[in-house]
């Protein structure tokens, strides 16, 4: 959707070894390769808006958080928040778990997603700074930025460490 975010960085291309990486991050519980895309994505920072003023990682549904033992995009954000020392703000929640996006075309993903995500707190913030680890189709943090807006965000950006299929911002 064109226009829904006022700034989109994804740093690196989804191929070997960044892929080997995050899914090591993901599924090999690697939580120091956390840390490393949070280095890489300050280098980037220089490119963000000055008015960014809290960090959202996306939410996993509690029963995915639970099978893994943790967020990944939770992990990632941390080091960065304290790097540029923003507060991490979880005002949307994923309510509804939702199939896994690997392998759904667009459309697919836009549908599976549908519903899946509600702002819990008030909006507080000015700026919100999605952080995800990667962008696809960029279905899943546009759905949150809908929310996000439609709750009265006046402003949201994201930010992920990989892009698939040339989606580098």
């Amino acid at each position: 959707m064109p226009g829904i975010f006022t700034s989109s960085i994804a740093l690196l291309d989804y191929a070997f070894p960044v892929d080997a990486a995050i899914k090591a991050l993901k599924f090999d519980h690697k939580l120091f390769y956390a840390a490393a895309f949070a280095e890489l994505l300050l280098a980037c920072r220089k490119r963000l808006p000055d008015d960014i003023d809290a960090l959202l990682p996306v939410p996993l549904h509690w029963w995915r958080k639970t099978r893994r033992g943790f967020n990944q995009s939770v992990e990632i954000a941390k080091p960065l928040a304290t790097a540029l020392g923003l507060p991490i703000d979880r005002c949307v929640r994923r309510c509804r778990s939702t199939a896994s996006q690997t392998g759904l075309d667009a459309r697919q993903r836009v549908a599976n997603l549908r519903g899946a995500f509600v702002v819990r707190d008030a909006i507080v913030r000015q700026h919100y700074l999605l952080v995800d680890d990667v962008l696809t189709t960029g279905a899943t943090t546009e759905a949150i930025a809908k929310v996000l807006l439609s709750a009265g965000a006046p402003a949201v950006s994201r930010v992920t460490v990989a892009h698939t299929n040339g989606r580098c911002g």
